[in-house]
């Protein structure tokens, strides 16, 4: 029997889908949050070209935040490593020192308006979250099951790939969900910088003083958000029970 939980958000995803490509439909609902004959549907561009820009974006700035996270945790937690564990802090402590608006003010001028100043503070401000879970979970392995793998005679690469980097991957995933998640809705800001995002609708939203518009752009990425966020938490649940079990039969 389908879980009720699944069925719900699988129905939720069903009308985002159908609000996305036909916003037109949903035009009666949106219409009473205006007071006058302002427009309830966005109409200066594709909702679901906006939705398929702002995707592409954080997806993008995401792989690239956990790929430089992963491997700098990987680095500092070897032993010709360690020496680097401050430096590497600080650089993946650059995003959150310096607030997205301030990375795109800081950007825009040397490379220019559009989606390049907006990947940039978002692959920043994706480090740290990446990199710490990276590291508690690459520090905080099964003592029983590393001796095992030692006694197995795997060499120090084997290990990482072949045992360290998949016991680590539930607490690896949750530091991804995290900056996938605060990416989605920080990528909205990027349109103040000629980005094309969500938040293209919201800002037009604010300019002409339509509520629809607002609620538009931002009940699409918090549905988008609310979504991936359980869709990575069941994936992290299913990680770490397999984690569990191996870690019983190492013991």
């Amino acid at each position: 029997m389908v879980p009720v939980g699944l069925l719900l958000r699988l129905a939720v995803l069903a009308v985002l889908v159908v609000f996305i490509a036909r916003p037109e439909l949903f035009g009666g609902l949106l219409a009473p949050l205006n007071s006058d004959d302002k427009p309830a549907i966005y109409n200066q561009g594709s909702l679901l070209g906006l939705t398929v820009e702002h995707l592409e974006l954080v997806l993008a700035a995401t792989v690239c935040s956990t790929v430089v996270a992963i491997l700098l945790a990987v680095l500092v937690t070897r032993p010709s490593g360690r020496e680097f564990l401050p430096l590497s802090r600080s650089l993946v402590n650059i995003g959150q020192t310096f607030p997205p608006v301030a990375v795109l003010a800081l950007a825009v001028p040397a490379i220019g308006f559009g989606w390049q100043p907006t990947f940039i503070a978002l692959f920043l401000y994706g480090l740290l979250p990446i990199f710490e879970n990276t590291m508690t979970g690459l520090t905080t392995l099964p003592p029983a099951v590393m001796e095992a793998a030692r006694g197995m005679g795997l060499t120090d690469r084997q290990r990482l790939f072949r045992v360290e980097l998949p016991l680590a991957l539930p607490i690896i995933l949750a530091g991804i969900r995290l900056t996938a998640v605060i990416g989605l809705a920080t990528a909205t800001i990027g349109s103040t910088v000629a980005a094309r995002t969500l938040g293209e609708v919201i800002i037009a939203g604010l300019i002409s003083d339509n509520l629809a518009f607002i609620v538009q752009g931002g009940l699409i990425v918090a549905v988008l958000a609310v979504l991936l966020s359980d869709a990575l938490s069941a994936l992290e649940r299913v990680l770490a029970k397999r984690v569990g079990r191996i870690a019983a039969q190492g013991n």
